[in-house]
């Protein structure tokens, strides 16, 4: 998470602070400890705070792709004789949250995939062109009503206040994306600690977003559990020694580890890196399938030649990527953040990717995050519909066409 910074692609500002600690409290994306994750936050906000010489109030909060999902509206309406305006925008935006029916779901972005005038599909702004229709076609990104709460209580806790919240896989693909990659089609695949998620783009757009509950603390489990070590020793033997694909002087070369319960005092455990790349490969290979046939699940349409960008610290692991190549057989690269202004090595690598899309997205790109005061105080369901449920639907009109 970050402060809540300026909205406006402002070259003078720059990351004055940053604070990070060990993840507490949270597993998959989910808070199961709310003392412990509310401490963490408070603890690395402290830190940037410090290095800032800033006071801090508001936050961003990115969550994993397992806590959102992504459904796709569509609406059209008539136009008269004379150039599309505003007004026509306002019909058409209204027309398409008309039909959103999610109840206990809250929104977290609001982003037009596409416009037509009458036969023309790919407008990128139709106002001022004449036709005889107005299409529409919007991907709302929403949260359940509990993760929510739960994240306001824990950041609440922290005394802080949420002024959004950003699916991560967007954000990820925000900093790891170049913008040819995203009008010609692409797969970007953040790989975290406890989750592995997707967000796929054609035509310059972001079209959906999934998720797996698999992430690179699954793969140090594994590590653990087949060597009878601790989650610790596991973690630097994935570190220094891992590998997904097999090398030429593994079955020779050998690692070691220390011993868990009661002989932790004793000899280590020394085993061929033959063995860590039999427990590395299977999970990282089974985790690219499991993403696969998730996304053809979905039935999104994705290019043939879309290629894929592998993000997240999980894809510093070496032969990743040449995995990702045999199971998805397409053209995969690994990408790194782009560089945030004055944001420092430490925190420039792949493993902060999401969190740079966020500053990036925040200071430069369109605000199609949805702000928690002005929209997100209803939920999305029936009774919300425009002219049926108070003002919640036009704020949401208000927003997003002067955002466009």
């Amino acid at each position: 998470m970050r402060p809540e910074g300026a909205r406006h692609a402002d070259q003078s500002i720059r990351v004055a602070g940053v604070g990070y600690v060990q993840s507490r409290g949270i597993r998959a994306g989910s808070i199961i400890d709310m003392e412990a994750a509310s401490q963490a936050i408070a603890q690395a906000v402290e830190r940037a705070e410090a290095m800032a010489n800033v006071s801090i109030q508001g936050v961003r909060v990115t969550i994993p792709g397992a806590q959102t999902a992504s459904h796709k509206v569509s609406a059209q309406v008539s136009l008269g004789l004379k150039p599309i305006a505003d007004l026509d925008l306002n019909r058409a935006i209204a027309s398409a949250l008309a039909q959103v029916r999610f109840p206990n779901r809250r929104a977290i972005h609001l982003l037009p995939v596409s416009w037509s005038v009458d036969d023309q599909s790919g407008v990128a702004d139709p106002r001022g062109l004449n036709g005889r229709s107005l299409g529409l076609e919007l991907l709302v990104v929403t949260i359940d009503e509990s993760v929510f709460n739960n994240i306001q209580q824990c950041v609440s806790q922290a005394h802080l206040e949420v002024q959004a919240i950003v699916s991560a896989p967007l954000a990820a693909a925000v900093a790891a994306l170049e913008e040819d990659e995203k009008d010609l089609g692409c797969i970007c695949i953040d790989m975290g600690a406890s989750s592995t998620t997707a967000a796929i783009f054609a035509n310059g757009t972001l079209v959906h977003v999934d998720c797996l509950n698999v992430g690179g603390q699954h793969v140090t489990a594994d590590i653990a559990r087949g060597l009878s070590t601790t989650l610790a020793g596991a973690e630097r033997l994935k570190t220094l020694h891992g590998s997904a694909i097999a090398s030429a002087n593994e079955d020779r070369e050998t690692v070691e580890a220390p011993p868990r319960g009661d002989e932790r005092g004793g000899a280590p455990i020394i085993v061929p890196r033959s063995i860590l790349k039999g427990i590395i490969a299977p999970r990282v290979e089974e985790t690219f399938e499991l993403l696969r046939e998730k996304i053809k699940a979905s039935g999104i349409q994705i290019e043939p030649g879309a290629g894929i960008v592998l993000t997240g610290g999980a894809s510093q692991l070496a032969g990743v990527r040449e995995l990702a190549i045999r199971v998805f057989d397409r053209p995969v690269r690994l990408g790194r953040p782009m560089r945030v202004p004055h944001l420092g090595d430490a925190a420039a690598g792949p493993s902060f990717a999401a969190t740079a899309g966020v500053i990036l997205r925040t200071l430069y790109g369109p605000r199609d995050v949805v702000p928690v005061k002005k929209i997100m105080a209803a939920k999305i369901g029936p009774k919300d519909a425009p002219n049926g449920g108070g003002n919640i639907f036009g704020r949401i009109v208000d927003w997003l066409k002067s955002n466009l």
